[in-house]
Order: C-alpha cells, then structure tokens, then sequence
C-alpha cells in the first residue's frame, strides 16, 4: 500500500507535465474506445468455445493511450484488489507487455480470470476519470488486463511472483475458489506453508463449476493454478474439511490458522406448487453437471435433461449462463424469466446483449406460481404470474406487484431455477463455537477473522453472494489479518 501511495503522490507531481510532453490530454479524449471481436453469435450458440476472442497487440496500445493517467487515479479505488491500474496500462502504451503482466500480478493473482468476468464496468472502469468527469465511455480496463495476462501466457515467459524465505508456518484454506486462490497468493508470498483443501474433484471453486467455458476457459484457470502452484502452494481435492479431517486434525498435524472461502454453494429455490417436478434442477447443478462433469457428452455419466423449452428463472450471471448453455445444449426455446425488467436486471450488461444475440428470450415482469407436471411426474407446463413495477424496495430498484387477474401459462420440459444461493452449512457445523448470522454467513471482523481466532472467512461464505473479485479481495485482507494474527501469536 505505501508503494501506491506513493505511487499516487508521484503521479500527482508529474502529471501536467508528462501531458504536455506526450499525446495532449484533450487528443487521448477524442479516442474511440476498441470493441473486442467475438464469434458470430449464431455460430457461437452451438458451442463452447469462448465467445470473446480478445484485443490484439495494435488495438491493446491504442486503448492505453486513453489513459489519462490521472493525478489521483480512482480507478484504482475501484478495484477490490486494488491494482495499479495506471502503471500497467502506461506499460501496455509503451508495449512492454510483460511488464504489464508483472503489475499486475503484484496485487492479483488471477489477471486473466478478472480480465473475463469481473464486472469490470460497476468498479474500476466505473470511478474512471472518462465516466466520473468527463460523462464518456471509460477506458477498457477489462480487456487491457485480459490482454496483458493472456500475451504473457502464450510468450512463454511467465513471471511466477517472488516469495519470502519459508518460516515454517503451517496455513490452510478450506475450498478453491476465487477467495481461497488470493489468499493463498499472498500468503505463500509472506513465505507461509500454504494448502488448498478442495472438496471436489478439481481445483477452482465456482470458477470450474459455476462458469461456462464460453465465458471462462478451464485451461485459463488451470494456468493461474499452476502458476500458485510454481509458488509452493499445495493442493488437496477431494478433501471435504470437517468429514475427511475436521479442524482438530489439522491442528495436531501442525496447521496454525485457517482460511474459510467455501462459498455459497446451498441453492435456493422458491417452494412453489409442482417446484418438486422431474426436470426442474438448480443452477447450481445444472451448471456443474456441464462445467464440470462433462454433461454435453452423449455418454457422460450424469447428462443434464435436455429440452425443446428450457425456462431458466431468474436475473443475474448465473441465469445468463444457465439459460446461453442451454441454448448450446440444442433448446429450440431458451427463455429467461423474470420478475423485474430488464434494465433491472442485475446480470453484467455484456451477459445479457450475448443472450440477446444468441436468441434468448426474456419473459420480463414475469414470476412463477406454480408448475404443472405429466402424469409420469416430468414438468410439462409453467403458469407465471404477470408483474407490473412499483416502489423502490431496499436494493433501490422498484418492487414487481402482481397484477391481479394476468396469469399466463406456457409449455416447459426442463426448468433451471436461479433465485440465488445460501452458504456452504458445512464449516458452521462443525465449528461449535463459529457465530454465524441467522442467513448462515460467517461473522468476521474488519480483518475477516470469526469468532474462533484461528479461523478467517470471505467471499460468498461471509457475503452471501458476490463477484469473483470482491471475494479476492476478501481473500487478500484475510491474509493480511491472519499473518498480524500469527506473528502476535509466535511473540507470546
């Protein structure tokens, strides 16, 4: 952090000058801002390979010389992990494209995971200059950090982060995902004795299991794994903390403090009549059926149901996915449902233009109230009560209101209901002692640690719910807590 600051302070001196030396800021302004090449989206509709194709290196150098490279850069405010952007896309404008990576990795240890699904557009690139002065599309920060991680990778010349002499010290993470992988970066960096104990079959969390591969290639993730990996990192998967070992175990075998990042992987559903109908499955399972346990195979073990109409209710990230896969899975009808409209809906702007593109349909200001099933139990027919918009609720967006009397019914044959999540019920189980909130999340304090004070937690498993980014950077601060912690604890 004193390296940012200082950084910030520096800037801040030399700003006015460097502008009248270089490209006039008011020429950096008249920039267009690139756009990224995708595949056609009735081609991409039937696969899945990754939908975003990425800049090239011309495009890459262009979109950097937007930066202004502000005197007090809030974009870096923005950001949970708090990279320094400015210094790694002036890297990007000066093609130093290794340099680039290696800036970003000083704070991030998943670039071109972040540069793909962070929402990019609600933090960093929202507090850009372009978007809070100037009222102009901001810098494409997302896909700069793509293309810095994705150029080191196929150069062969990654840079694998420095870390401390070993102290001997014994830490563990229980789950993979986003915020264990952060947490594990940094404290293998402070010379930690670090491992990763997975409950699944492979590494990554949500990452593997909840993101298409249009959308977030595996062998990008297995990349950034092997590159933690090359900093001592160790990993166990199919270690299910609190069954295969409990906490107690791992104590006796010498591991010193934990780090909690086991997500919210409990779905919700919404207990309406028929809901128990065959062909009618979380996002959760639908989406790990896919992503992880090859369901796109016509001799795959546990096949998702396939359909001619496959409704998908809900409006976030992990609807887009669900309802674009079925789409990939030979829908004829792939239809997101609704109770808001769309421009409330809380799904990144990008996921809903590709679910537009791709021939999805959007049932908004629709709810379901019930599901009528076949007389072999399989769901057969929808019936949706039509909203119309009200008061704001408490998240600010306006509360749907049943409009009395308007009930439609449709034909479904498969139903993916993505209402949300609930944390993991597994660790508080067997943490006696774990306080927890009446949803079932962790209590932390303002450095992630809980109430037993060997034990720190974030991401999904404190939040409830949130971005792969905000659970990094939970992750960075519970290291930051947990070496305080630990280095308290070896003085006394």
């Amino acid at each position: 952090m004193k390296d940012l600051e200082f950084y910030k302070n520096e800037r801040a001196q030399q700003w006015r000058d460097e502008l009248r030396k270089s490209m006039k800021a008011k020429d950096r302004t008249s920039l267009e801002r690139v756009e990224m090449e995708e595949q056609e989206a009735l081609v991409r509709n039937t696969n899945f390979t990754e939908v975003n194709l990425g800049l090239i290196e011309n495009l890459a150098v262009n979109e950097a010389k937007r930066c202004l490279d502000c005197a007090d850069p809030t974009c870096i405010d923005g950001c949970p992990v708090n990279i320094n952007i400015p210094k790694f896309v002036k890297k990007i404008e000066a093609q130093d494209f290794l340099g680039a990576a290696a800036v970003l990795k000083e704070t991030n240890s998943l670039p071109a995971v972040c540069g793909r699904v962070c929402p990019q557009e609600k933090q960093c690139e929202n507090s850009c200059f372009y978007t809070v002065k100037l009222k102009k599309t901001p810098v494409a920060i997302g896909y700069l950090e793509r293309f810095a991680a994705d150029y080191e990778r196929n150069s062969g010349q990654v840079n694998i982060p420095e870390v401390a002499e070993s102290n001997g010290i014994k830490v563990a993470s229980v789950g993979s995902g986003p915020a264990g992988l952060a947490w594990a970066a940094d404290m293998a960096r402070m010379g930690y004795d670090v491992t990763v104990f997975e409950a699944l079959h492979e590494i990554g969390g949500v990452l593997k299991y909840g993101i298409p591969e249009f959308r977030l290639p595996n062998d990008i993730i297995d990349f950034e794994i092997e590159n933690l990996r090359k900093m001592g990192v160790k990993f166990h998967s199919n270690f299910l903390v609190g069954k295969t070992q409990n906490f107690d175990d791992l104590r006796e075998q010498g591991y010193e403090a934990f780090f909690v990042g086991s997500g919210a992987g409990l779905p919700n559903f919404m207990n309406i009549p028929g809901e128990n109908s065959i062909n009618i499955l979380s996002s959760n399972e639908f989406l790990t059926r896919v992503n992880l346990m090859g369901a796109i195979r016509t001799d795959a073990d546990t096949p998702a149901p396939m359909g001619k109409t496959v409704a998908v209710i809900g409006g976030g990230n992990t609807a887009m996915d669900s309802v674009r896969v079925a789409k990939r899975l030979g829908a004829e009808r792939s239809i997101i449902v609704y109770r808001r409209s769309r421009e409330e809906m809380p799904a990144r702007i990008e996921e809903v233009k590709h679910a537009i593109e791709e021939e999805v349909e959007f049932m908004n200001l629709h709810n379901p109230i019930e599901y009528i099933a076949d007389e072999r139990g399989f769901v057969k027919k929808m019936r949706l009560q039509k909203m119309e918009l009200g008061e704001p609720d408490a998240s600010g967006r306006r509360r749907p209101v049943p409009i009395e009397g308007a009930i439609e019914e449709i034909d479904v044959d498969v139903v993916v209901v993505a209402v949300g999540v609930s944390p993991n019920p597994l660790v508080p189980a067997v943490l006696p002692n774990l306080e927890t909130t009446k949803w079932g999340t962790i209590v932390v304090n303002d450095m992630m640690q809980s109430s037993v004070e060997d034990v720190f937690a974030g991401g999904d498993i404190v939040r409830g719910g949130a971005t792969v980014i905000l659970a990094m950077g939970d992750g960075r601060k519970a290291a930051e807590g947990m070496q305080k912690y630990l280095k308290e604890k070896n003085r006394a």
